[in-house]
């Protein structure tokens, strides 16, 4: 354990690797220092962390109190609705300035923005999921330069939009009037899900530098594995350049090539040791060096880290409906996890330690898969250095989540932006097991009434219905068959609706019978599919944590504060229902918080041990869901602090059996 544990936690993205330090590679300045934040149009200026976001800076001014105590959350919504300055120096010096290229680089920017270098407006963002790079050596002089980034309301940049469009899009768990999450390329559950509170965010959410280089830089690199036996493994390098590649070549592996934008090469290692799940294996990593020249003079590096290992998705007609598994170096292997959402509502709070002690619980209770849900983000590269090390698989979905989108071409454009860069991020990792265009969008639009809810005549049914198949089922397959063809693409998740018992023959399934449909545990023993993607039920969190946000006169479940802490649109009442039906009326606030853990484990235990022993028919158990946003009552089996439930030791039980 230990030395799973220590593996440096500030490496490149696998695929990007570390750049060696040498005087003619491309200089890189990070601009995290004196930023100052303001209200558009007011005179107030604060200090300012980036990355950051604006209501920790609001926090840590003393401007508002914590977002998370009591019912601050209603207090504090005026927040998102104001436009934001943020402002910083960027000190050049005549050795900078003479290098031909400067890029401005931002890894995050949460969400409408506009960058301006000197006055001189340089780029706009519109994507909190994209990298945003742009050459701004034009703007800047010797000295010191103003760097200013102003962002703009999503729902004042929307509204028109929203107006525009003729009809009501499906919003998420959006519960205000105007809705504009659909329109918004932004984290979904900032806008409010029935686990989480509203936080519509905004900052430089990820780090920002400049960085400087000549004439060609590599631009990114792509591994995989085209053929593998015990002997050897045969692997292809893809390599891929930015700038003018005159004259210039490539040294991967110790062999020399001519340099092109893109360059292949392919290598084969004898006896390879291979990269396997948690519990079926070790997780060896390699690292080879790659490096651009000209006329000998090293321009560019980086060390690539990578694992030897083949991923298949089985999903094809059998004896009983359609299977859905995955082979892992040729061998079928059950999956054992959970779904995984964003660890707090205001991202860059999140440390280090926090993705390593949360995914060694995961680790540590047998998982090896966990599911990145489509309403948060497209996490950072620390996440799935620590999956790649720990052996957890990444189901990967992209984010898009509980809604429908629309379909116009600057939105497609943004998309496929947004898509191609992720995809090129994390598409080396070891851990990355499948790509999948979104969270419940098509078993909604086919099972839970949207058209008679919203109205919707045939016409804007035909609409909404191709801007989604434009998205899901061409746009994103089509840039994984270029970016990622050996990694499998699902459009959705699930791909059976857990309405009909036919359907538990069936692909993915997402079975919400239990809790939504307000049916007992016992349910689970009959109610098994083929891959388990979603289910599971509520719980609160221990005492210790409801004291952190709480007073004591909140304490019971009619209390204001307690009654917007829970999300659910049922919520308090399920709990209790099944408390009483399992095993008694409680007496008081506290032992209705400890026995809603029991019921929790009770549940998950029922539900694993009906999956585990369907083990065939049913190949893989993912509950929702392992943590927590912030802290209040929800799916999760870890609490925002990191507190386990009862129920993380039922599911640890049963995975590591």
């Amino acid at each position: 354990m230990n030395k799973l544990i220590s593996i440096p936690i500030v490496l490149l993205a696998f695929g990007c690797g570390e750049r060696a330090l040498y005087p003619t590679l491309p200089a890189t300045v990070a601009l995290h220092d004196n930023w100052t934040l303001a209200e558009v149009g007011t005179e107030a200026t604060y200090r300012a962390k980036v990355p950051g976001v604006v209501h920790i800076d609001l926090l840590d001014n003393g401007v508002i109190e914590d977002p998370f105590w009591r019912n601050n959350e209603l207090q504090l919504q005026w927040i998102e609705e104001k436009d934001w300055v943020y402002r910083t120096h960027i000190h050049t010096d005549e050795k900078l300035l003479q290098r031909t290229h400067i890029e401005l680089v931002f890894e995050g920017l949460d969400t409408y923005a506009t960058v301006l270098v000197n006055g001189e407006e340089v780029l706009r963002a519109d994507n909190m999921f994209r990298e945003w790079r742009k050459d701004i050596k034009k703007f800047l002089k010797p000295g010191k330069n103003e760097l200013t980034v102003q962002f703009h309301a999503p729902l004042n940049v929307n509204r028109s939009l929203l107006e525009s469009t003729g009809y009501e899009l499906p919003a998420g768990c959006e519960t205000v009037d105007t809705k504009v999450s659909p329109f918004t390329r932004k984290a979904a559950y900032h806008f409010g899900w029935d686990w989480g509170p509203r936080f519509v965010t905004c900052g430089i959410w990820r780090p920002v530098k400049l960085q400087a280089w000549d004439d060609a830089r590599i631009a990114n690199v792509q591994v995989t594995t085209t053929g593998l036996t015990e002997r050897e493994a045969d692997l292809k390098f893809i390599v891929s350049l930015a700038g003018n590649t005159t004259g210039m070549d490539l040294v991967i592996d110790g062999v020399k090539i001519t340099a092109k934008q893109v360059n292949t090469h392919q290598l084969t290692i004898i006896n390879p040791l291979l990269w396997w799940p948690n519990g079926s294996g070790n997780q060896h990593l390699y690292k080879r060096n790659i490096q651009l020249l000209q006329n000998g003079k090293l321009l560019d590096s980086l060390t690539v880290r990578f694992g030897i290992r083949t991923i298949e998705l089985i999903e094809q007609p059998d004896s009983v409906g359609t299977s859905f598994y995955f082979k892992v170096n040729g061998h079928p292997l059950f999956m054992k996890g959970a779904n995984y959402i964003p660890q707090d509502m205001f991202l860059p709070r999140v440390t280090h330690s926090q993705y390593r002690n949360l995914l060694i619980d995961a680790q540590e209770a047998g998982m090896n898969m966990l599911r990145v849900w489509g309403g948060g983000i497209y996490e950072n590269d620390i996440f799935y250095d620590l999956c790649d090390s720990l052996g957890i698989l990444i189901w990967q979905d992209f984010m898009f989540a509980g809604s429908m989108y629309p379909g116009d071409s600057a939105f497609v454009q943004n998309v496929q932006e947004e898509v191609t860069h992720n995809i090129q991020r994390l598409r080396n990792h070891p851990c990355l097991a499948l790509w999948c265009g979104n969270n419940e969008m098509e078993v909604a639009w086919k099972n839970w009434g949207w058209q008679e809810k919203f109205g919707y005549s045939q016409a804007d049914s035909a609409e909404i219905w191709n801007n989604y198949q434009k998205l899901f089922h061409q746009l994103i397959p089509n840039i994984i068959e270029k970016e990622s063809p050996e990694i499998a693409y699902t459009p959705t998740s699930p791909l059976s609706n857990w309405g009909t018992p036919e359907s538990f023959n069936h692909s993915s399934m997402h079975y919400w019978g239990v809790w939504h449909g307000g049916e007992p545990f016992e349910s689970f023993e009959h109610n098994v599919g083929r891959f388990m993607v979603e289910y599971g039920f509520q719980s609160y969190p221990d005492m210790s944590t409801i004291r952190k946000f709480s007073d004591s006169e909140d304490r019971t479940l009619d209390s204001e504060v307690m009654k917007n802490r829970q999300k659910s649109y049922i919520g308090n009442g399920e709990i209790e229902k099944m408390i009483t039906k399992y095993y008694h009326a409680p007496k008081d606030f506290e032992e209705f918080v400890m026995l809603s853990q029991q019921v929790q484990a009770d549940a998950l235990k029922m539900a694993i041990e009906s999956h585990l022993s369907n083990k065939g028919h049913c190949m893989g158990t993912l509950f929702w869901q392992l943590n927590d946003c912030w802290p209040g009552p929800s799916w999760s089996t870890i609490d925002y602090y990191g507190n386990k439930k009862p129920a993380y030791f039922s599911v640890k039980e049963l995975f590591s059996d």
